[in-house]
């Protein structure tokens, strides 16, 4: 029974998967367009690199926890959904910092042609959010039978959440006041200026921020909205598999 939305799972990231290309295939423009979406993508991995990198201090003990205290199926849950939320938000905003020189290049030939791409490249992080997202509440359960373990990936997609979304969130709005305050009003830079490094980190956050930590926040969202449907059918039909299988 639980084939099914472990088949339309991987269908959901093949998909993505052909948008993604879709997406690298459409023209980048050059010059400074190329040198700034540089920039703003090598400033949003190296900030990635060392958020996932503080996630992991606070995620390793937390695993070692539930091993000692749940068993290892609760902290093999965990895991996978710190895991799954984390590439979900990667994935995406890799996508997004390539993208958006190239739907601005394709504004140059209208703006059918610049939504088009625009859509294609905001869908990616759609179809991976629910495409990991099933395949991981589908695939675990198959696995372990166990809704109790079942519980801890949601609160792994959580705890990620929590890390992208504000610590994005905090970046982007520390170097939008930062860019407004030393560029416009001490230096006389215009607003939104490449010039201006504070510019280039604000771009940046809004990448980790908007891109990373919504996919994050929206994978968190919906795995645990699966997951408590499925505890809220085990708890009142407790001799009704169907319940929890959604059939």
């Amino acid at each position: 029974m639980l084939c099914l939305p472990i088949i339309v799972s991987i269908f959901s990231l093949i998909f993505a998967y052909f948008l993604i290309k879709k997406v690298k295939k459409a023209p980048s423009g050059q010059g400074k367009q190329i040198e700034i979406q540089k920039a703003i993508r090598e400033g949003a991995i190296a900030f990635l690199k060392r958020q996932y990198k503080t996630i992991s201090f606070t995620a390793v003990p937390l695993f070692l926890i539930l091993f000692w205290t749940l068993g290892f199926k609760t902290a093999f849950g965990f895991l996978l959904g710190a895991l799954a939320s984390a590439l979900a938000g990667f994935l995406g905003m890799m996508v997004s910092t390539q993208g958006n020189v190239k739907v601005a290049e394709s504004a140059k030939s209208g703006l059918k042609e610049a939504l088009s791409l625009a859509f294609k490249g905001g869908s990616v992080t759609g179809f991976l959010v629910t495409g990991l997202g099933l395949l991981a509440v589908s695939g675990f359960y198959l696995l372990t039978q166990d809704l109790k373990a079942l519980i801890a990936l949601g609160f792994g997609g959580s705890l990620i959440s929590v890390f992208a979304r504000l610590g994005g969130g905090i970046y982007t709005k520390a170097a939008d006041v930062g860019a407004d305050l030393v560029g416009k009003i001490e230096k006389g830079i215009p607003e939104d200026d490449p010039r201006n490094p504070a510019v280039i980190a604000d771009q940046v956050g809004d990448n980790v921020g908007d891109c990373a930590g919504m996919a994050a926040d929206l994978f968190e969202t919906y795995v645990v909205t699966i997951v408590a449907a499925m505890v809220l059918g085990g708890l009142i039909f407790p001799n009704f598999p169907q319940a929890i299988l959604f059939l």
